[in-house]
């Protein structure tokens, strides 16, 4: 594939999910580089301060509050970067949440939200951004993770909706890159665990505090390989050592794969109450924070 995406510092880039961890490490970064920024996320309050902070420092960027889940607000987010700036270069998909619970004992409510958010999410963005991409040649990046291929107990749906994120994205590619050879690059990031808030953001059925397995990369490693899929093509790009050996474990010896991921069941909680059951589920959670709390606690 001929390298049709330009240089950072001469895009205009699309983050969704953009008031806490990999979406707010992404913006920073690309902002710091000299990309144009158009920051999605339901915090509005949150946005707000992040692009204030933004523009004092001398980037171009604007916000939109939005619920990736809503095909109508996404496209709002598609019309706002180009009445301001008049295209897109870059879409990322990033807006995500999970649940902590067994499958069993999860509500089929909040099993759809989260499908709403992670899977029909990175549809409504994919689907959004296509035409814009298709005009001028770009990137369309979104979040999967190493649970795109591997899974981990008590996130069983958010590991379903990776999986289907990465289908979705993989079927994507294949039309317009391969049968339509339209300029624009389809590229899934697959992360392992990612130090951010987003243990604290789910939805949690547990009787503990639930935490990610150490050991957690830092987000900013996930940030410059999004931007690196902003101006190389790439199909895949799995982020920290855990997630290259997971995924291959999964390919090559699955029911070794299983026996691993089981024993993860019982190092995803804290020994204390749950803070926040309810989580960021059906409601605005980002804090402009990048990286998760309390994390030297084991």
């Amino acid at each position: 594939m001929s390298n049709f995406l330009k240089p950072i510092d001469e895009q205009v880039v699309v983050i969704t999910g953009a008031s806490s961890g990999i979406g707010l490490a992404t913006a920073i970064q690309a902002a710091s580089h000299g990309a144009k920024l158009v920051l999605a996320a339901r915090s509005e309050d949150v946005l707000a301060d992040i692009v204030d902070e933004l523009v004092a420092a001398g980037a171009e960027a604007i916000y939109v509050a939005a619920d990736v889940a809503e095909r109508d607000q996404v496209e709002r987010i598609a019309e706002a970067a180009i009445s301001r700036f008049g295209r897109i270069d870059t879409w990322v998909n990033d807006a995500g949440v999970s649940i902590y619970g067994r499958l069993e004992e999860v509500d089929e409510e909040d099993s759809r939200r989260l499908f709403d958010t992670n899977f029909w999410g990175i549809v409504n963005g994919s689907l959004a951004a296509l035409p814009h991409l298709r005009a001028n040649g770009g990137a369309l990046i979104n979040l999967g993770s190493e649970v795109s291929d591997a899974v981990v107990p008590l996130q069983g749906m958010y590991s379903a909706s990776k999986h289907a994120v990465k289908g979705f994205t993989d079927a994507l590619r294949v039309e317009v890159a391969e049968i339509d050879k339209a300029p624009v690059s389809i590229t899934l990031i697959q992360p392992t665990a990612v130090n951010t808030p987003y243990p604290q953001h789910a939805k949690n059925y547990m009787d503990h505090e639930p935490k990610l397995p150490t050991p957690m990369i830092d987000p900013q490693r996930v940030a410059e390989a999004i931007l690196h899929a902003a101006t190389d093509p790439e199909r895949s790009i799995k982020v920290g050592a855990l997630s290259k050996l997971n995924t291959t474990m999964e390919k090559l010896f699955p029911a070794l794969a299983e026996k691993m991921s089981a024993k993860q069941a019982g190092r995803q909680q804290y020994a204390e109450p749950p803070r926040n059951p309810e989580g960021g589920l059906y409601r605005p959670s980002g804090e402009g924070e990048i990286h998760g709390r309390d994390t030297t606690r084991h």
